[in-house]
């Protein structure tokens, strides 16, 4: 592990390493003759430090019973001590060694509850900072129970994940007492039994210490491949030996336990296990189990281990084994397991376990008529199940209506791209299409069900008058007017209900019992604020249930416009322009464009539009948008469409990305707003590898930004991003799209940026390192800076300020003061 100091690697030709061990630094790329410079944690300006400083804006949740408002405010930077802490990375999974709870769980800095409908009532503050102790523990998982009276926090301290109730008319905190959570392999497992008691997954008492590693090697490693094709895709922190076993085995052992909220009292159901999902029957009459077994695997991640799935009493003793799950080897990429998988427990009285079983083997490559079948066991558990329907592509998810009598089941067509959603009918078997579209419509998108928990604790597709609740984004292109619909679940008819304005954004969040909306309200100049109004339209009066906290002094300067143009080849293309509070008409300044490709099939879809000019600027802190503060253009959002047949649409990414870029800059130019001369490309992920791959193959750019991206192609060899094909499908593909490749045709300046320990699959920070050196070997002009103890996104306060300071330090010395014009 690093020290707490960014790992910088400053621009020169020659490749050399400096260990400044008193410093806790290394210095990479630093010249023989060059004198070691001294790597310390910079900060953006005043300004952009003071924005990013600035608390988060707060989330809104409502009470199942529609009485009570929580408002949580994230906490919005870890500190460079909280990563620090002892992590372990097992089979896939980073979580916390001394309490199990996953690395980067976003801690809660502020917590109020408000009854929604008592403009008399005082706010309650609720007190977070009981027991607490600076980087050793926060509060975080928030959840209402069933019936709204109490809620739930989780706080980890020092030494453990600890459960917390409070209640929500006073809101005092109690602790329950001896209960030690286990999150290790999944968060927040919570099987509601009634409004007031819960099963839940917690460590097991008197567990001894944890495994010890062996301090000489007992033996080899040996792993062996016996002729049966395995591709699975590149994974981070995969099991490495059997000390690695070991410690998975003792930090993922649980106990299920039963809780009373009431009594604070807790009852220890069965005997522990490797359990990661537990879920409550019916009207509590028993519990559905999964948990992971021996053999483990070295390649893959702990949710392909072996799995069994189990009906349990209500006191845990297991009544029926469902399914016994193989190791997930042996499957082709983007297949499934030819048995039982995706198991799904009943809300309604029957009780009834659902599951999904392959018909195609599993292998997405075979014709057949039908890929899925869902399948269903009713209680007591004792019979064969029953098949319900078959599905013509592959099964993607299943929601329970809450009458009791219907659930939506979603299926995916991969090589088209498109998405089907059928009503079925759970006891007569009817089914009905309501939902057919491709999974980049926007325009007619027709939303996704609006949900809430049921008295047992479910979470439902809420009903309304006879009809399935319905919201969504409500993209066209004049921008996002979100919207409610009601679904009639008889004859399939579309009603809405609501629809946004144009000058204010107002998004549905809940139907209240008097039939009245409970929506956020915002607009240019103006947070977010909760409000309650009549269903109608948008110009029906509404009445503000908080206030919307002060927009920051900067955010009202800056000019923000949706442009709309085309691409040499007739494909519609769009980017958010940003201009800086002190620009002036006619300027044509140094501009900063930010994009993410996307593959559509249809070149219609690449067109949509998506967003609102009338939402409130809410930079967050890694955002490019800060650059705007510091005078430069920002084209953000920057569509990059990549328009194709799924099979080989990225056989001609490079030119679709050139052909964007181009666009980009020439409707930019046209505007008067940049400088052609003076522009920069960047992007984060699958945007990083975008942007240096325009640096290798164009000129069209003065310099780059890429973070935490993948540049050799040949590292992910069994696909990556929306690619089926592996590389030796596709061998010219891959290497014409790796960058690394081409690093000697990157003449332009490159700022690479990495988290030390990225937990993405293709984004390990050797494709930064390795670019770099290849960078360095061939006379490229490029920095690179490894950021300690950061993951894919970057957290830490001192992490965000320095990135900042980079990407301005780098865009002025590349591309020259905003303000000068040419």
């Amino acid at each position: 592990m690093l020290s707490s100091l960014p790992f910088l690697l400053p621009r020169f030709k020659r490749f050399a390493r400096l260990a400044l061990t008193g410093a806790g630094l290394a210095l990479l790329g630093v010249s023989a003759m060059a004198a070691p410079q001294q790597a310390i944690y910079q900060q953006a300006p005043a300004s952009v430090r003071e924005l990013l400083d600035t608390p988060a804006l707060p989330k809104h949740l409502v009470s199942p019973n529609k009485q009570y408002l929580a408002l949580l405010e994230p906490r919005r930077f870890n500190s460079l001590a909280e990563l620090a802490r002892p992590t372990l990375k097992l089979a896939g999974l980073r979580f916390d060694e001394a309490s199990s709870v996953p690395s980067q769980t976003t801690a809660i800095a502020r917590l109020r509850l408000r009854p929604l409908f008592k403009p008399q009532a005082a706010e309650q503050i609720i007190d977070l900072a009981q027991g607490q102790a600076a980087d050793k523990s926060f509060f975080h998982s928030f959840s209402w129970s069933p019936d709204g009276q109490r809620f739930l926090l989780e706080r980890r301290s020092d030494k453990a994940n600890e459960l917390w109730v409070g209640n929500a008319g006073s809101g005092e905190l109690q602790q329950i007492k001896g209960l030690r959570l286990n999150n290790a392999l999944a968060q927040g497992e919570l099987a509601w039994l009634n409004a007031s008691e819960l099963v839940l997954l917690a460590q097991v008492e008197r567990r001894g210490a944890a495994p010890k590693q062996p301090s000489v090697p007992n033996a080899p490693l040996i792993r062996e491949t016996t002729g049966r094709a395995s591709p699975e895709r590149t994974h981070a922190d995969l099991l490495q030996n059997p000390h690695d076993e070991r410690l998975l085995e003792y930090h993922a052992l649980s106990q299920l336990v039963r809780v009373d909220l009431r009594s604070l009292q807790t009852k220890r159901l069965g005997t522990p296990a490797l359990f990661f999902s537990v879920a409550s029957l019916g009207d509590a009459e028993g519990l559905l189990t999964e948990r992971i077994t021996r053999p483990f695997s070295y390649s893959l991640t702990w949710d392909d281990f072996p799995q069994v799935v189990e009906v349990r009493r209500p006191d845990g003793v297991v009544q029926r084994e469902i399914a016994r799950l193989p190791l997930k080897r042996g499957v082709a990429i983007n297949g499934v397991l030819p048995g039982p998988r995706l198991f799904y427990a009943s809300p309604n009285k029957d009780a009834a376990v659902y599951w999904v079983e392959a018909l195609d083997g599993g292998n997405p490559n075979n014709r057949v008529a039908h890929r899925d079948r869902l399948m269903r066991l009713d209680a007591p558990y004792t019979g064969e199940a029953q098949e319900l329907l078959r599905l013509p592509q592959r099964f993607n998810t299943m929601r329970f209506i809450d009458d009791g009598q219907h659930a939506l089941v979603t299926e995916d067509d991969g090589l088209r791209a498109w998405t089907r959603s059928y009503l079925l009918a759970l006891r007569g078997g009817s089914i009905r299409t309501v939902f057919d579209h491709s999974q980049r419509e926007r325009y007619r998108h027709p939303g996704s069900p609006m949900m809430r928990m049921s008295p047992g604790g479910h979470l439902l597709a809420q009903t309304h008058g006879g009809g399935l609740l319905l919201q969504g984004a409500g993209a066209s292109p004049k921008g996002d007017r979100p919207f409610l619909d009601r679904l009639n679940l008889q004859d399939g008819s579309v009603q809405r209900l609501f629809q946004s304005g144009e000058a204010v954004y107002t998004q549905p969040l809940e139907l209240l019992g008097d039939g009245r909306l409970l929506s956020l309200q915002e607009s240019t100049n103006q947070p977010p604020s909760l409000h309650v109004q009549a269903l109608g339209s948008p110009g029906v009066a509404s009445q503000a249930l908080t206030k919307a906290r002060a927009p920051h002094p900067l955010m009202r300067k800056i000019r923000r416009e949706l442009i709309s143009f085309k691409r040499a080849d007739g494909v519609d293309m769009s980017f958010w322009m940003y201009l800086p509070p002190d620009y002036k008409e006619g300027e044509a300044r140094a501009t900063l464009v930010w994009a993410y490709p996307l593959e559509f099939n249809d070149p219609a879809l690449a067109g949509q539009l998506s967003g609102s000019s009338n939402r409130y600027p809410n930079f967050s802190g890694l955002s490019p948008l800060m650059l705007v503060l510091d005078g430069y253009v920002v084209l953000m959002d920057a569509t990059m469409p990549i328009v194709g047949d799924a099979k080989s649409v990225n056989d001609d990414f490079i030119e679709q990305i050139t052909l964007s870029a181009k666009a980009i800059i020439d409707k930019a130019e046209d505007l008067g707003v940049t400088d052609p001369k003076r522009v920069a490309i960047g992007g984060h992920s699958y945007g990083a590898f975008m942007a240096v791959n325009l640096l290798a193959h164009t000129d069209l750019f003065k310099a780059g930004i890429a973070r935490s991206g993948a540049y050799n192609r040949t590292l992910t060899p069994f696909g990556f991003q929306s690619e089926r094909r592996s590389l030796w499908d596709a061998r010219d593909s891959y290497l014409k799209l790796s960058p690394f490749l081409y690093a000697n045709q990157i003449k332009e300046p490159l700022l690479l940026i990495h988290g030390e320990v990225d937990d993405r699959a293709g984004t390990l920070p050797m494709q930064s390192e390795r670019l770099y050196q290849a960078l360095s070997g061939t006379g490229g002009t490029a920095r690179y800076v490894l950021l300690p103890l950061e993951a894919h996104g970057y957290t830490a306060r001192e992490s965000v300020g320095h990135v900042q300071w980079e990407m301005r330090q780098w865009l002025r010395a590349h591309l020259g003061d905003p303000r000068d014009l040419h």
